[in-house]
């Protein structure tokens, strides 16, 4: 069996950010497994029309790592490149495994490593772990009723079908979250008929959307000039937290108002303007940006459909409405989530006397910085529990967490020891503070259930207050919370 001192799982941001890291405490022993056969995570599996960023590309990108973007909001195409970039530059395509789905993992406690089961057969053991496959990997399609009978085309916008034709045709979106918002407005002027099947109405805010001019784009290759554009961004966006967590008043009066502002700017219908206005207060489930969604749904061929006129039951032909309309399609595109919270890691992951982190997982996802838990040595979660900011760049908390994780591995590496691992009162602790912490957000009280609660009803996939908060706790590292052997 192939021995490694690193294995990353996963080739997204996070897995990029990993290897980097690795290098920089000198470990070059590292492998990257792909489940797929490409590399790139979110950007590069996601293709569906429309597909962009929804935080400025400057601040959306690797510190280490700036580019002259084409507009502040990348489209998918352009975060494409830059993942390649970023692949080509640090060369990370020549440590990495493709089609490579790990099937399960576990700690060899008489060994002291990781056992990395693959898909046909193979085992390769590694020091330390790192889980960067993300949470937003998983795709999930709801159980219709008589999901399977329907005769025409399905897929996920998780992976849309580019070999399919939709102009023309008889198309419904089921959902209506962020990727919808993004789908329905690119295919609409297409498709003959497009039926748009809404469970929950989002919050919606403009679209703050600009290209940069050929000079802009230059003086975007200065890193000085780059770091002070994220800085600016960054503390722009960060005030947004006194809202989410210290002021729904505050949260009503500027950035819900403006939002129904934004409703009432640009549908003129009264009956569409309430089918698409929240009854919870704006923030509890993810804040949509986008200035083409309202106009797209105003179009004479496209049919919002609100929870009361939802999904009776798909079957040949289509869907038949809760109010008994057949609507007969020619496609059914799935734009329903993902498995973020309590699956954020799809494979078995069994740790220290046969516990499954699914076990230490039975009441709520958890995990100490969201990065490791007792139990399981040497094994870090990028994006794990309790790490997602709705307000800011994702990649920003991913940095974050690895100067976690790289301290941990290079005191570990110092000190001569086989394995680290997170002492069960320090995880504990940290968990109570975050949902104590976590009471007082939006997330937790603006009225709302969103798939940044776990099954438990616990908010999993938010930090409860400002990144740089979180940052700082993880460069802290204390070793005084963890255990060497």
């Amino acid at each position: 069996m192939q021995q490694f001192t690193a294995i990353i799982i996963g080739s997204g941001f996070g897995g990029q950010a990993a290897a980097v890291n690795l290098r920089r405490i000198g470990i070059d022993d590292f492998l990257i497994l792909e489940r797929r056969p490409w590399m790139g995570g979110t950007w590069s599996q996601n293709s569906y029309p429309g597909a962009a960023v929804d935080v400025q590309s400057p601040l959306y990108s690797l510190s280490f790592e700036p580019y002259p973007w084409s507009q502040m909001f990348a489209e998918q195409d352009e975060l494409v490149e830059y993942t390649n970039h970023v692949l080509a530059k640090y060369r990370l395509r020549e440590q990495t495994r493709l089609n490579a789905n790990v099937t399960k993992v576990q700690w060899d406690e008489a060994g002291q490593l990781w056992q990395v089961s693959l898909e046909g057969g193979d085992t390769l053991l590694a020091k330390y772990l790192i889980n960067a496959s993300g949470p937003l990997s998983t795709p999930v399609i709801p159980n219709f009723k008589g999901r399977d009978t329907f005769q025409g085309k399905t897929f996920h916008t998780n992976a849309w079908d580019h070999a399919y034709q939709h102009a023309g045709k008889r198309v419904a979106i089921i959902g209506s979250g962020a990727s919808a918002a993004q789908v329905i407005p690119a295919i609409a002027p297409d498709v003959k008929q497009l039926h748009v099947f809404q469970r929950t109405p989002h919050w919606v805010l403009p679209r703050p959307d600009r290209k940069f001019t050929p000079f802009q784009r230059t003086l975007l290759k200065s890193k000085l000039l780059y770091k002070l554009l994220r800085t600016a961004i960054y503390w722009g966006l960060e005030s947004r937290v006194v809202g989410f967590k210290y002021s729904k008043t505050m949260l009503k009066l500027v950035a819900q108002r403006e939002a129904e502002h934004h409703i009432k700017k640009q549908i003129a219908d009264p009956k569409l303007r309430a089918a698409v206005t929240p009854d919870y207060t704006i923030g509890c489930k993810r804040i949509i940006l986008s200035s083409t969604l309202y106009p797209a749904l105003c179009r004479p061929n496209v049919k919002l459909h609100p929870k009361d006129d939802g999904i009776a039951e798909i079957n040949e032909r289509g869907i038949l409405t809760a109010k008994g309309e057949q609507i007969d399609l020619d496609c059914i595109v799935y734009s329903t989530g993902y498995d973020a919270t309590d699956g954020v890691i799809s494979y078995p992951v069994i740790g220290k006397g046969g516990k499954s982190v699914q076990d230490f997982w039975a009441e709520f996802p958890r995990a100490y910085l969201g990065t490791t838990m007792p139990g399981f040595p040497n094994l870090f979660v990028v994006t794990g529990p309790n790490t997602g900011i709705g307000h800011t760049s994702a990649i920003f908390v991913i940095e974050a967490q690895m100067e976690y994780i790289r301290r941990a591995i290079a005191i570990t590496q110092q000190q001569g020891a086989k394995a680290i691992e997170v002492k069960a009162e320090s995880e504990a602790d940290y968990t109570a503070m975050i949902h104590r912490e976590m009471k007082q957000t939006v997330w937790q009280s603006g009225g709302c259930h969103s798939w940044y609660q776990s099954k438990s009803g616990h908010v999993i996939a938010m930090f409860p207050g400002f990144s740089f908060t979180f940052r700082q706790m993880a460069k802290a590292f204390k070793p005084g919370h963890h255990r060497f052997s």
